[in-house]
């Protein structure tokens, strides 16, 4: 009997030692950290704000506009989730279709969006980038090539009748360049360039 006594009182300091390090020390640790200078927007969830300061999403999550009537605004790469071909996606769910390259209903919708972008921007479809047809893994992605960025300037220049230069300016200011210099391709942050486009129309 002594013994386990014994026993069950060093399982139970065990279980308060660990529930107080683990439950409690590691998530404050964890929290002190989260907010140094340089890491606290990121752990807080890249959120980007409106020139008033008002929250209106974040940078890792690109959404993708809805036009009622003309268009003014970029789009993003289009998502599995989506109903349509070009979307809207539903923000709630994350994935990719797990379709491959032989799959004939894939290739099918790939055509139909090159087709349809290739109206909606009034480029020839072979000058329709990759990106712009096939979807992310995650289906939110808010990155897409500068040649996606580039084909749509016109259009979003047209319909809210800034100056070409301009639209091109701010392409030009969300465009990040590849890591280290050499790792990945440049991209382009829908998120924030269409904040940008929406800033100027004011």
């Amino acid at each position: 009997m002594p013994t386990l006594l014994r026993q069950a009182g060093a399982g139970l300091r065990a279980l308060v030692l660990f529930t107080v390090l683990l439950g409690i020390g590691y998530p404050l640790v964890t929290l002190a950290v989260a907010q140094v200078p340089g890491l606290s927007s990121r752990a807080d969830g890249s959120v980007i704000s409106s020139a008033d300061g008002t929250p209106v999403g974040s940078s890792l999550i690109g959404i993708d506009p809805v036009a009622k009537g003309a268009d003014p605004y970029f789009h993003t790469r289009p998502a599995a989730s989506a109903q349509g071909v070009l979307g809207p996606a539903d923000t709630s769910t994350s994935g990719g279709s797990n379709k491959g390259t032989f799959d004939a209903k894939l290739t099918a919708t790939i055509n139909q969006r090159r087709m349809e972008i290739a109206v909606r921007e009034g480029v020839a479809p072979a000058a329709v980038p990759p990106d712009a047809v096939t979807a992310s893994a995650s289906g939110l992605d808010p990155d897409i090539s500068p040649a996606y960025a580039a084909i749509q300037v016109a259009r979003v220049a047209r319909v809210t009748g800034l100056p070409t230069t301009q639209v091109q300016g701010m392409v030009a200011g969300a465009t990040s360049g590849r890591i280290l210099g050499f790792l990945g391709e440049p991209t382009v942050n829908v998120t924030e360039l269409n904040l940008a486009v929406a800033a100027a129309r004011q």
